[in-house]
C-alpha cells in the first residue's frame, strides 16, 4: 500500500504510463476486455514486470515535479507570509500599492529541492485584488490568466512536433483563495469570484490572520463560511477519500474546511524550544500548533499528501472541461449525429470545407462592399465635384458684379475728383483776380491819400508867393 501512494505521487499528471496504469479508464476498459472473453493467466514464474511502479518512481524523481498555487486575497492579508511559512523560505516580495486601478497577476517560479526530489514551484500573486472603488469585474483578470495557461498547453497539445516532456506546465493546481476573519459573513466579493473560479480550478479557502478573532467566533464564522458557499453553489475542492490509506484522514480534514491560518517567519522561545510563531503581550500563537490554528493541516493536506491528486484534478477536470469546449468550439465531436465515431480527418475536410466556402462567401461580399463604396465614393465626389463648380460659378458671377461695381465707383469717384479740380482752380482763379482787383484798389487808394496830404502845402506856398 505505501508503495502504491508512492507511485501516485511520483507519477506526472500530463499522459504518461503511471497515469494510464491508474486511471479509472484502463480499469473500465480491463473489465470491458474480460466480460468479452479475454482469460486471466498465471505465471510459472517471476518474470520481472512488477518492477515497473519502480520504473516509474524513478523516473519521476529525476524528471521532477512542478506545482503553480495561486494566491488570491485582498492585499495585505498575509499570502506572502504564508508561502513563506509553508515552505519555509523567504520568497521575493515586492510591497503592494493599494492605489492600483486594477487587478494584475505576477507570477514568480522557484526551483527547490528536497532530499533528492526537485520541486519547480510557481506562485501568483493577485496584486491590488479587492483595492477598487469598483470591484465587479476584479475576477476577470484572474479568469482570463487561468485560461491563458489552458491555451498554452492546449496549443502546445496541438503542435505536431511536441515537447510535453520537458514542457514547463503553468496550468494553476491549486487556488488559495483568502478569506478576511471580519467573524460576520462572506463580502460579495469573495462569493462571486470563488463562482466565476470553480470550474476551473482547485479552490482551497483558508481565513487568513485567524488569531485576530476568538475561538468561538471564529467556528461560527467557518460554519457560516461553508453554509454560503454551498447555498451559492461554489463547489471547493474536496479531499478524496477513494484511496482508503488516506481516506480517514482526507474525510477528517473536510470537516475543517475552511482552514483558519497563521502565518509567520520569526522564531520565538517557548519553553525550551524555538517555535514559529507570533509574539504578542499575552503570549504567543504557535503557527505549529494544532490547537492555535489549522497552518498544519492545511500543510499536511496541500503539500504532504494531496499535492498529486491536485495535479491530476487540473488536469484530469478542469483542463479536459476546457480543452472539450475549445474542441467543440472548433466543430470536433466524438460521434456524429447517427452516434458513429467521427473521423478526425474526415472533421477536417469539413471544416477545411466550410472554412473556404466561408472565406469565398466572404471575400466575395468584402468585393462587392468594395465595389459598392467605389460607385458610392464616385457618387459623392461627382456630387461634390458639381458643387464645387456650382460655388465656383456663384463666386465667379459675385466677383464680377463686385468687379463692375468697383469699376462704376472708380469712374465716380474719378469724375468727382475731375470736377473738384475744376471748381478748386476756378476758386483759385476768382480768388487771384480777386486779390489783383484788391491790390490794385489798395494802391490806388494810397496814391489818392498821398495826393490829399500834399494839396494843402502847395496851395499856402502859392499863397504865400503872391503876397510878397
Amino acid at each position: 500500500m505505501e508503495l502504491c501512494c508512492i507511485v501516485q505521487l511520483g507519477v506526472p499528471s500530463s499522459a504518461s504510463p503511471g497515469t494510464l496504469l491508474s486511471s479509472p479508464m484502463l480499469k473500465e476498459h480491463d473489465i470491458t476486455q474480460q466480460s468479452e472473453g479475454m482469460r486471466t493467466l498465471s505465471l510459472g514464474g517471476h518474470v520481472g514486470f512488477d518492477s515497473l511502479p519502480d520504473q516509474l518512481v524513478s523516473k519521476s524523481v529525476s524528471q521532477g515535479f512542478c506545482f503553480n498555487i495561486l494566491c488570491v486575497g485582498e492585499t495585505g492579508i498575509g499570502k506572502s507570509t504564508l508561502m513563506n511559512t509553508l515552505f519555509n523560505t523567504t520568497f521575493e516580495n515586492e510591497e503592494a500599492s493599494h492605489y492600483l486601478d486594477k487587478v494584475l497577476l505576477r507570477p514568480r517560479t522557484y526551483d527547490l529541492q528536497e532530499s533528492n526530489v526537485q520541486l519547480k514551484l510557481t506562485i501568483v500573486d493577485t496584486v491590488g485584488f479587492g483595492d477598487q472603488v469598483n470591484k465587479e469585474e476584479s475576477y476577470k483578470p484572474i479568469v482570463d490568466y487561468i485560461d491563458t495557461q489552458f491555451e498554452n498547453y492546449l496549443q502546445e497539445e496541438l503542435k505536431i512536433k511536441r515537447s510535453l516532456f520537458n514542457y514547463h506546465d503553468t496550468r494553476i493546481h491549486v487556488c488559495l483563495y483568502f478569506i478576511a476573519p471580519t467573524g460576520h459573513s462572506l463580502k460579495s466579493l469573495d462569493l462571486v469570484t470563488m463562482k466565476k473560479l470553480d470550474s476551473k480550478v482547485n479552490i482551497i479557502p483558508i481565513i487568513a490572520k485567524a488569531d485576530t478573532i476568538s475561538k468561538s467566533e471564529l467556528h461560527k464564522f467557518k460554519i457560516k463560511v461553508m453554509s454560503e458557499l454551498v447555498s451559492n453553489g461554489v463547489q471547493i475542492y474536496q479531499f478524496p477519500t477513494e484511496d482508503e490509506a488516506i481516506a480517514e484522514i482526507n474525510s477528517s480534514m473536510n470537516a475543517h474546511l475552511p482552514f483558519a491560518v497563521v502565518g509567520s517567519s520569526e522564531e520565538v522561545k517557548v519553553g525550551n524550544k524555538m517555535v514559529r510563531a507570533r509574539q504578542y503581550p499575552w503570549g504567543a500563537v504557535q503557527v505549529e500548533n494544532e490547537s492555535h490554528c489549522d497552518f498544519v493541516r492545511l500543510r499536511e493536506m496541500l503539500i504532504r499528501v494531496n499535492m498529486e491528486d491536485l495535479r491530476e484534478q487540473t488536469h484530469a477536470r478542469h483542463y479536459e472541461l476546457y480543452r472539450r469546449c475549445k474542441l467543440e468550439e472548433m466543430g470536433f465531436k466524438d460521434t456524429d449525429p447517427d452516434n458513429e465515431p467521427f473521423s478526425l480527418q474526415e472533421t477536417y475536410e469539413a471544416k477545411r470545407k466550410e472554412f473556404l466556402s466561408d472565406l469565398q462567401r466572404k471575400e466575395e461580399d468584402m468585393r462587392q462592399m468594395f465595389v459598392n463604396r467605389v460607385k458610392e465614393t464616385e457618387a459623392e465626389l461627382k456630387e461634390k465635384e458639381r458643387e464645387l463648380h456650382d460655388r465656383f460659378e456663384l463666386l465667379k458671377r459675385t466677383h464680377q458684379e463686385e468687379k463692375r461695381n468697383v469699376e462704376e465707383k472708380r469712374r465716380d469717384l474719378e469724375e468727382d475728383m475731375n470736377s473738384f479740380n475744376r471748381r478748386k482752380v476756378a476758386a483759385e482763379t476768382l480768388q487771384g483776380q480777386a486779390f489783383q482787383a484788391a491790390s490794385q484798389l489798395s494802391i490806388k487808394k494810397d496814391k489818392d491819400k498821398k495826393n490829399f496830404f500834399t494839396l494843402p502845402s502847395a496851395c499856402s506856398l502859392t499863397a504865400g508867393r503872391n503876397l510878397n
